[in-house]
């Protein structure tokens, strides 16, 4: 694709990333054909082919609107088209820089700003989100189903992570919702490892990765987390911790680009690096252990939500399928697998309408085999699924702590 940026933005790093990331692009349209929000809506615009355009018009000078805002603010960051491109195209890293240039351009109406700071103030502090949804949870039976089901019941009492000391240790990252949404997905976690004979250290604190910021455009708060969270964990490191884990797909993905997110910090870069190369996700901790003591004494029928940061983000596709399959779980086909569940964290809460379709559209595809459960690997997928069905929705790793020998 060609590009007319004028000099003064190519000067900026985020200009001449962006306009070589445009340049990689040749029109081809591959990416609308797995685009989720572009099936919804059927609107190139909806689409990363249009949303291309919209961000070479911006970074080439011209008008920019509220439209152009609208359809960049629906994209999931979802990757599937990355995961489609045959030239290689770097989509998400070029929307980040559009979208947040367009909150210089375009202001937003009150009530979206109002939005947009609640959740900044709180869902990437545990204990503000955890009390809030305590008193949800109290409050869950006089409210309308439409929002009770998107508060879950009290979890049941904590399972004891072990006591063991171990000589292969991981440092296991708890996030900012998890430990009061899901404390038994953690939990889970550090009793399968201790099975492994791998110890499970936890820092003493819940920590926000970065994400929520990062997505909702305040790259310098999230900066700022991600530097504190180097900080804190650089030591484990230097210890002998052979892996940073998160058993949230998306916080994996995150602390991935670390590296890539400050690479241009000069105090940060390197140890940026050093904890993104240390990053796992948790199947890929396990996937090469034996793990016989964890096969179930009955097959249970399952279907597989592979979230987009497992598939797309970190490309680890089919693979927490294929070890289920080893242990002896059933896995239900499920159509168009490559689509996103539309929870993509604060999208749920703003885009909820367009949300929601491609949850009701996933729970199809996921029910069309009939299975007993429904697994993933992220939380924010979890919790989003399980408001549109009855069937349990769980965490992978809860089986294999549930189902052991």
């Amino acid at each position: 694709m060609q590009t007319n940026i004028p000099p003064s933005i190519l000067a900026t790093p985020a200009g001449r990333e962006a306009n070589d990331i445009l340049r990689n692009c040749v029109h081809c349209g591959f990416c609308t054909a797995t685009c989720p929000t572009y099936q919804e809506t059927g609107d190139e615009l909806d689409g990363p082919r249009g949303r291309i355009y919209l961000i070479k018009e911006m970074l080439e000078g011209h008008s920019v609107t509220q439209t152009t805002q609208q359809h960049l603010d629906r994209c999931l960051s979802c990757r599937a088209c990355e995961t489609t491109c045959p030239s290689g195209v770097a989509f998400a890293h070029l929307a980040d820089i559009g979208k947040e240039m367009v909150e210089q351009y375009v202001p937003r109406p009150l009530h979206q700003r109002l939005l947009r700071k609640l959740l900044l103030a709180i869902l990437p502090h545990p204990s503000r989100f955890a009390r809030l949804l305590a008193f949800g949870r109290l409050v869950r039976p006089l409210l309308p189903a439409s929002v009770a089901n998107r508060i879950p019941p009290w979890p049941q009492a904590d399972d004891p992570f072990p006591n063991t000391n171990r000589t292969r240790k991981i440092l296991l990252i708890e996030g900012c919702v998890q430990p009061a949404l899901s404390p038994e997905i953690d939990a889970a976690t550090a009793q399968v490892l201790d099975k492994l004979s791998i110890q499970t250290l936890r820092t003493g604190q819940a920590q926000c990765c970065g994400a929520v910021e990062h997505h909702l455009n305040a790259k310098e708060a999230s900066q700022q987390r991600m530097r504190a969270n180097i900080d804190a964990w650089l030591p484990y490191l230097d210890s002998g911790v052979e892996a940073i884990v998160s058993t949230a797909s998306a916080c994996a993905l995150e602390i991935r680009e670390y590296g890539y997110l400050l690479r241009n910090d000069p105090d940060y870069a390197d140890n940026a690096q050093r904890v993104s190369d240390h990053c796992r996700d948790l199947i890929e901790l396990l996937e090469d252990e034996n793990l016989d003591a964890f096969r179930p004494n009955q097959s249970t029928r399952i279907a597989f939500h592979a979230p987009c940061t497992l598939q797309h983000g970190q490309k680890l596709n089919g693979r927490v399928e294929r070890l289920l399959i080893t242990l002896g779980y059933e896995l239900t086909p499920v159509a168009d697998a490559h689509l996103c569940c539309g929870s993509s964290g604060t999208y749920s809460i703003l885009q909820a309408e367009l949300s929601n379709n491609l949850r009701d559209n996933k729970l199809s595809a996921l029910h069309a085999g009939q299975p007993e459960m429904i697994a993933t690997a992220n939380i924010g997928c979890l919790h989003h699924m399980q408001s549109g069905t009855e069937t349990p929705v769980r965490h992978w790793i809860t089986l294999l702590a549930r189902d052991r020998r």
